[in-house]
């Protein structure tokens, strides 16, 4: 999520402990197969707002964009425990969505999907933001004014 208000000056994240950022995208690999890429297309959204409805589930904060053909979500979980927990509950929205997608589009090529998992051990992250609002790592952990102990990346990586 991000905050529309800017924060003049620098800011870093603050993340206490262990934790995990998911990226997961599709690509419409031919985009007049509307009827192929619609439903996994419109899937995302409704995982993001039941995960936005119970944080107990694990997902500190989630960023989407747009490149090109390709819809990319960064995520942050408390997790992996979390995030894979979610990624099979039948109850959750995310196995039947992954049903779905392997019955309509499996390997045909129409609808690509990818995800990337990163485990992030307590203080192996840095982060810089300069006059932006609050958002991805910030957003899901906490903003914090870089001071002179976190002037530089090496001192930030260092201090986490």
């Amino acid at each position: 999520m991000i905050r529309s208000r800017v924060q003049t000056g620098r800011y870093t994240a603050a993340v206490e402990g262990e934790f995990v950022v998911f990226l997961i995208g599709i690509r419409l690999n031919k985009l007049w197969k509307i009827h192929k890429w619609i439903g996994p297309f419109l899937a995302m959204p409704r995982m993001l707002r039941e995960l936005q409805q119970h944080p107990d589930k694990g997902l500190l904060g989630a960023r989407m964009s747009l490149g090109g053909r390709t819809i990319t979500v960064v995520q942050y979980w408390r997790s992996f425990d979390q995030l894979e927990a979610f990624a099979k509950n039948p109850n959750d929205p995310h196995l039947p969505a992954w049903k779905a997608f392997n019955k309509r589009v499996g390997t045909g090529g129409d609808v690509g999907v990818y995800h990337e998992t990163y485990r992030v051990s307590t203080g192996q992250h840095e982060s810089i933001y300069s006059n932006m609002p609050i958002m991805g790592l910030a957003a899901a952990g906490r903003s914090v004014a870089v001071g002179k102990r976190s002037e530089t990346a090496r001192a930030r990586i260092a201090g986490s």
